[in-house]
C-alpha cells in the first residue's frame, strides 16, 4: 500500500506542476503550412484543427487536391503540436513519464520553427 500511496502522490504532484505550468505559459499549439504557404493549419495537441487558412491561390488546386493538401498539412500541424507539448512537459516530468508521453502518441519530434509574429507560441 505504501508504494501505491507514493505513486498516487507523484501523479498528483506532476498534475499540479503541469497545471501551474499551463496556467503560466498558456496552451500549446502546433502549426504547419504548405511549402508555398497556400494552406496553414493550427491545432492543439490531440485535438482537431482549430484554424485552417487557405489562400485564394489554393482554390485553383481543385477540390480533391486541396482536400489532400489540407489533410497533409493538418497531420504536420498535429505532429508539431505533439512535439511542442512533449518538449514543454519534459521539463517538468521524470524520464519515465517523458517516455510515456511518446508511447501515448506525443513524441518529442522536432517542432516547426516558423511561427513568425503569430500569436501562437512554442513550449516555454
Amino acid at each position: 500500500m505504501d508504494e501505491t500511496n507514493r505513486a498516487a502522490r507523484r501523479v498528483a504532484d506532476v498534475e499540479t506542476q503541469v497545471s501551474e505550468h499551463i496556467a503560466r505559459t498558456g496552451p500549446v499549439f502546433g502549426r504547419a503550412s504548405s511549402s508555398d504557404g497556400a494552406v496553414t493549419v493550427v491545432c492543439a495537441p490531440g485535438a482537431p484543427p482549430q484554424e485552417v487558412r487557405i489562400s485564394p491561390a489554393a482554390l485553383n488546386m481543385g477540390a480533391a487536391a486541396l482536400g489532400d493538401e489540407i489533410v497533409r498539412v493538418a497531420e504536420r500541424a498535429a505532429e508539431d503540436a505533439a512535439a511542442r507539448m512533449h518538449q514543454s512537459l519534459a521539463r517538468l516530468v521524470d524520464p519515465a513519464t517523458s517516455r510515456a508521453l511518446t508511447e501515448i502518441g506525443f513524441p518529442a519530434g522536432a517542432a516547426e520553427e516558423d511561427f513568425g509574429s503569430s500569436y501562437l507560441r512554442g513550449p516555454r
